[in-house]
């Protein structure tokens, strides 16, 4: 833009056309070039001077301005004191009529020539301005947009990892861990992705995209299903093991919609283009179920489950299957029952209905023991009680007495010893538990947090964690990595941190959201 001897309604437009051309706000321009005017004033009267310009925003002209500050005297500044930028109140007198100690006096300058050096000065001020501010504009509209599916043409690629010409505006990078295994990509090609990040620099906003991430797969979803676009059908949770196999759950509060139907499409027309943009993914569409034991049952599709047993305490669950079916329920190196694991949040054991019976005998012999031990009693009454369905010293101490009074050969006095052995064993179990803890230095409120098994809560004082802040202070992915994905899977961890953050900090987290 030049404004050396530009009429002043034309600089106006000037303006208003470069805002537009680089999408920034018109104040933005003028402010930039109000900086480079000042910048040629201080050139011309001393940069030692606190000079500024001002643009009238209706007619375009140009004020430029020396200010003072109007002080007492200089011995009231001290050190402070700068005669370059502060007055006297008898001396401001010459630029205002009454002026006071604080205020801010102006010395009206004449507007500098802008000869050709002048002009070029401002330029590099007014264009660095501006693509500071495109940098800006560029970061805010990325960060508003992350979640969001973008396209872009491959503009080089190094390492394996891609550069991505996002619609001309800005550069996306996607690491090579972030592509799906076994594609392609060549400069040239136009690619699809994810915005998995945005963060600021000096080269403008560094955008970082995934075609891995579970959500790529529910974006690619919510544009090719108009229902799931329409919030008729919600997408619950996806699982992928990105380029091979991946599983997504979907439900609908309308009964006369098949949510899995209408996702897959007639003949599949609607599956298969996420299939095509995925590589060739193998993609099973679940139907969602509130109840834990029927989700668990649709995730395990295409292996169909004879049986299923929960454990919500330990949120985890054993599947049985046939022996035809256990491979098939297992899957390549366990990815399908590994998927269905991460779809559902529970952890998810697979076996034989030979297995299962195997680790009934065993269940029941350790139970045998326990009760044997626990309560001072022969097999013969222990086994009773494990046929009559008590599976804890729990449920026997704090049961209805009239419960244990009808098990065949049982009385009022041999149900009242049992409950006063069982709430005796209880106490003793609960004491040692805070003796230990208190020796390892665990507070309390760790101690006492019921959302967890007290072995794991245990094994969290073993790794540091002493207490409840200790615990709500973690990542979802550093609880998995101390407890091991056996103990806790990563719904999990996400579901226990949140609780011990509700009861911490009293901040409550909607688990959707999470």
């Amino acid at each position: 833009m030049s404004f050396e001897s530009m009429p002043r309604q034309d600089l106006l437009l000037a303006i208003d056309a470069l805002a537009q051309e680089k999408m920034i706000d018109r104040e933005t321009v003028i402010e930039s070039l109000e900086a480079a005017i000042a910048k040629i004033a201080k050139h011309k009267y001393g940069e030692e001077f606190n000079i500024v310009a001002n643009i009238d925003r209706k007619n375009g002209s140009i004020h430029v301005k020396r200010l003072f500050e109007v002080i007492s005297s200089p011995e009231d500044k001290g050190e402070d004191y700068n005669p370059n930028t502060m007055l006297t109140v008898e001396h401001a007198k010459k630029y205002a009529k009454n002026p006071s100690v604080g205020d801010i006096v102006e010395d009206i300058l004449p507007e500098p020539e802008f000869g050709r050096m002048a002009f070029q000065t401002a330029r590099q001020i007014m264009s660095a301005r501006v693509r500071d501010a495109e940098k800006g504009h560029q970061y805010e509209e990325f960060k508003d947009n992350i979640g969001d599916i973008v396209s872009g043409v491959v503009k080089r690629i190094e390492f394996g990892s891609v550069y991505v010409d996002i619609n001309g505006k800005a550069e996306g990078y996607i690491k090579n861990t972030e592509l799906i295994p076994g594609e392609r990509l060549a400069v040239g090609d136009r690619v699809r992705a994810l915005i998995m990040d945005v963060t600021r620099s000096n080269s403008g906003p560094q955008i970082f995209l995934t075609r891995t991430h579970p959500m790529f797969m529910e974006k690619l979803f919510t544009q090719e299903v108009p229902e799931i676009y329409e919030g008729v059908i919600k997408i619950k949770s996806v699982a992928r093991a990105p380029g091979s196999h991946a599983k997504i759950a979907v439900e609908t509060s309308d009964p006369s919609i098949d949510a899995v139907g209408m996702t897959v499409g007639i003949k599949g027309t609607r599956i298969q283009p996420v299939i095509n943009e995925c590589q060739g993914e193998k993609i099973d569409v679940i139907l969602y179920s509130e109840d834990p034991a029927v989700f668990i049952v649709n995730a395990m599709q295409p292996a169909k489950v004879a049986k299923i047993i929960v454990d919500e305490d330990t949120h985890t669950a054993a599947v049985v299957v046939t022996e035809d079916q256990q491979s098939l329920a297992i899957g390549r190196r366990g990815q399908n029952v590994r998927l269905a694991s991460q779809l559902t949040g529970w952890n998810i054991d697979v076996m034989s209905e030979a297995e299962e019976q195997e680790r009934r005998a065993k269940e029941f012999k350790e139970k045998t023991e326990l009760f044997t031990s626990a309560l001072d009693v022969d097999e013969t009454i222990a086994q009773l009680l494990i046929t009559e369905g008590f599976r804890t010293i729990e449920e026997i101490a704090y049961v209805e007495k009239s419960e244990l009074e009808s098990i065949e050969g049982f009385n009022t006095e041999l149900a009242t010893e049992l409950q006063n052995r069982a709430k005796s064993y209880l106490t003793k179990i609960e004491q040692d538990y805070f003796d230990n803890g208190h020796k390892n230095g665990m507070s309390d409120d760790l101690l006492k947090f019921d959302f967890i098994k007290r072995p794991i809560i245990m094994k969290l004082g073993e790794n540091g964690i002493k207490s409840l802040s200790d615990l709500a202070d973690l990542a979802s992915d550093e609880l998995v990595e101390i407890l091991g994905e056996d103990n806790m899977s990563p719904r999990l961890a996400e579901r226990v941190i949140m609780k011990a953050r509700e009861i911490a900090y009293g901040i409550v987290q909607d688990e959707d959201a999470e």
